[in-house]
């Protein structure tokens, strides 16, 4: 019983210390949808404290300046169109490695992990010549298409490490029966990788919906601008509008947050399951 007292006494000491930590990384969004409610001189006097008045025209003068709906479509046709062909292109990549354990594959795959490692930083120059050169910049595909040529190196390697849990012999049995070796990967193979399916969606739609840097380069039209890029129309060299800046981070990240509350356990259950069976 003793055991026991102090075991429970511990876990209320973890989890008592979790709670505040988890408060702790709360407080940015306290401050950014208080303050998104505030005129601009409370919102320079008092950052901290509750607005005296709602001001919420604020949402409506950020909508209307951002064209917030245009900017959403954009970033929803970007995000869902890289996010299947990246989850798909790389799930084909990944099985064919484990499967043909090749030493042609087992370069490539050794080349996917050490892209890994490169900074985006150093490419960003030859990135803007290549896709105006090819006809890539200014575009939405041109986007789309640079989002799969970085996101492929990591999504491959975890699909790699999680198709390695899947048995051999149901895939045979399969073939046994008839089965076409597409066949096989979308009946057999693709269900049983569902939850690092499901995680590499979850991680590239974080990164996708939220990216500014590539947008930035590739996108120049005001027409084809994503919600990061309009947003960032009410910081300029001289004034800095929070007042409408604020409201309009608000509507940006309130998808992207639904999504995640709604995924998020298979953001776990995909990473554990590839960790323990790979």
């Amino acid at each position: 019983m003793e055991n026991i007292n102090k075991y429970r006494t511990g876990t209320f000491v973890i989890e008592v210390i979790m709670i505040l930590i988890g408060l702790l990384f709360l407080v940015p969004f306290y401050f950014l949808f208080v303050n998104s409610v505030k005129t601009f001189g409370e919102l320079l006097t008092d950052s901290a404290g509750l607005p005296t008045t709602i001001e919420w025209s604020n949402y409506s003068r950020a909508w209307s300046i951002t064209n917030f709906p245009s900017a959403f479509w954009n970033s929803l046709v970007v995000t869902v169109v890289s996010n299947l062909l990246l989850a798909l292109l790389s799930a084909m990549t990944a099985y064919q490695m484990v499967r043909r354990n090749t030493r042609f594959n087992r370069s490539l795959f050794a080349m996917f992990v050490a892209a890994m490692v490169i900074p985006f930083q150093s490419i960003m120059i030859p990135l803007v010549k290549v896709t105006s050169t090819i006809g890539l910049g200014n575009s939405l595909y041109g986007l789309i298409i640079c989002y799969l040529g970085f996101g492929v190196p990591l999504s491959v390697f975890l699909f790699h490490g999680f198709v390695k849990s899947i048995p051999f012999e149901i895939e045979e049995a399969a073939r046994v029966d008839g089965s076409s070796p597409y066949g096989v990967f979308f009946r057999i193979v693709l269900p049983l990788i569902k939850p690092m399916f499901v995680t590499v969606i979850i991680l590239n739609t974080l990164w996708i919906w939220n990216d500014y840097l590539l947008p930035s380069l590739i996108l120049t039209s005001p027409e084809l601008r994503t919600i990061p890029i309009a947003t960032y129309a009410f910081f300029g060299q001289y004034t800095k509008q929070w007042d409408l800046a604020l409201p309009a981070l608000v509507l940006g990240i309130t998808p992207i947050i639904i999504f995640f509350l709604a995924m998020q356990k298979y953001i776990i259950e995909g990473i554990t399951a590839g960790a323990v069976k790979g």
